[in-house]
């Protein structure tokens, strides 16, 4: 992997982790304080966090799994495109796919950018016959 995509799958990396922290960290207190203010039961704000805490535990887990991936091909080392390239492909298209069926909202590049690193680096893992 030539290093230069590999600094970007370190840079898509990094933003997945942070977009993880913020995810579960500052998100959720967000969204539990206005199920509250609607006086949403307790039951569907439960289960609502529940998936919450899971989805920025999953990005926590792919964040990892493509620093380690991205930190593999910067080191020179084989690293597999496949990885990065699902990871990067899921998130992109998460983003398109919330822009087409909700509108515009610059939120939606706390997934775009990290993914489009993350496809753009996986470009450079070396092909096998």
């Amino acid at each position: 992997m030539k290093r230069s995509l590999a600094a970007l799958g370190l840079v898509g990396a990094v933003l997945l982790l942070a977009d993880s922290a913020a995810h579960s960290l500052l998100g959720w207190p967000a969204m539990q304080a206005k199920l509250q203010a609607a006086n949403a039961p307790a039951d569907l704000q439960q289960g609502l966090a529940m998936g919450w805490h899971f989805g920025g535990l999953a990005m926590l887990v792919f964040g990892l799994l493509c620093l380690q991936t991205a930190w593999a091909g910067w080191r020179g080392r084989h690293a597999s495109a496949l990885l990065m390239g699902v990871v990067g492909l899921a998130m992109t298209g998460f983003g398109v796919g919330s822009a087409v069926l909700t509108g515009w909202d610059p939120f939606l590049l706390v997934f775009l950018l990290p993914g489009v690193l993350l496809l753009i680096s996986a470009t450079g893992a070396p092909k096998r016959d």
